[in-house]
């Protein structure tokens, strides 16, 4: 390390970092070791995040500022539920409290020469940076690049202005964007402790939308004729109702929201983590968590998995449909079948290589000292 650097970093108003213990938000995870990491780099970071916020870095700066649902996520705050405020005023809310501390740590930056900002909400943020073009700025990339945002992007960009992807294969629907590397997300792997052994059943552990796809995950584990495990968030609405509670019984079973710091605990005793994902995932960090304990991994082949999964090594990449152009259960079923063929081992090695806490945070490190000098 040839300089001590001095960054801004700035996630979201709406919660404390870390988040309320029933709150599992993979970018805040994220967020806060790559700011503690640096920090223990010998780095200044000056976190900008709401009242009751706790980080083991040089400060926090909260502006005085509560989070929108309460210390510790205890009670949301009046303003959410005031006179006039509905769904769209709400998401407006939501924008402008994630504003006011991009604006808060601009204002601080200028004031206190910081040599670069790291920022992770781009879609409230990227405003700024175009206005202030002396301030180098780094955006962490945690959503897919819809069409809307490409052309977005574009029109607020700035040479001072870097993008981290998270898997090169979040860049396709925009690959000519300012990018100055893709850095995978990495996992405090003594959070993950490996498992040499598991017990008789299959997991899906994530938000139980119809984009994470656990009630395929439901269909494959009843053909295949294996016990399931669901953890996960909501459990209301009409998908839960009519995709995923009807089969729920002695082998499909719900086991609740399970709190991130014991989700190692139902990765390490499953046979395999079930991802049938819908959609074209950006990294997927349960796939890394997962294979950490030992654990293999099944997705479909979108987005990120051919990059985070390595197929027949660490668990099964399945093409998404089959010859009729129909969700591609069968192909899910056929990997279950074969999981044993997968050694545990493995699994931990290709984690402890390529998705490890410190390699994530040397290569931030090593992109802050690169725009550093770029723009002195």
């Amino acid at each position: 390390m040839n300089k001590k650097l001095k960054i801004g970093m700035t996630i979201t108003g709406h919660y404390t970092i870390p988040p309320p213990k029933d709150i599992i938000y993979a970018p805040m995870v994220i967020a806060k070791a790559i700011a503690e990491g640096l920090t223990k780099r010998g780095h200044e970071v000056y976190f900008f995040a709401p009242k009751g916020s706790k980080l083991e870095v040089s400060r926090i700066i909260s502006g005085d500022i509560k989070p929108l649902h309460g210390i510790r996520g205890k009670k949301e705050l009046k303003i959410l539920s005031g006179k006039y405020v509905g769904p769209v005023e709400r998401g407006k809310i939501y924008f402008l409290w994630d504003q006011y501390f991009i604006s808060l740590m601009y204002k601080t930056a200028i004031k206190n020469n910081f040599d670069i900002l790291h920022i992770h909400p781009i879609d409230t943020a990227i405003p700024f940076g175009m206005a202030f073009e002396k301030i180098p700025v780094v955006y962490t990339l945690h959503d897919p690049i819809y069409p809307w945002r490409a052309e977005v992007f574009e029109i607020f960009s700035s040479k001072n202005q870097y993008l981290v992807s998270i898997s090169d294969a979040q860049r396709k629907p925009a690959s000519k964007l300012n990018y100055i590397a893709t850095i995978y997300n990495g996992i405090n792997l003594k959070l993950f402790p490996f498992s040499a052994k598991s017990k008789d059943h299959l997991l899906f552990l994530g938000r139980l939308l119809p984009t994470k796809g656990p009630d395929i995950a439901i269909q494959a584990a009843i053909k295949a004729k294996e016990k399931l495990l669901i953890a996960g968030t909501p459990t209301s609405g009409q998908y839960w109702e009519t995709k995923i509670k009807p089969y729920l019984g002695e082998n499909i079973k719900y086991v609740g929201n399970i709190p991130y710091n014991k989700t190692f605990k139902y990765y390490g005793q499953a046979k395999a983590l079930l991802c049938p994902i819908q959609w074209e995932e950006p990294f997927g960090l349960t796939f890394a968590e997962a294979m950490a304990c030992g654990t293999p991994v099944i997705a479909f082949k979108r987005g990120s998995v051919p990059e985070v999964i390595k197929d027949k090594k660490t668990g099964f990449v399945v093409e998404p449909y089959n010859k009729k152009g129909e969700i591609n259960i069968e192909g899910f079923v056929e990997a279950i079948r074969k999981i044993d063929q997968i050694k545990r081992e493995d699994c931990r090695k290709w984690v402890e290589e390529r998705f490890s806490l410190e390699r994530m945070v040397l290569e931030y490190e090593k992109i802050f000292l690169k725009i550093v000098n770029r723009h002195r």
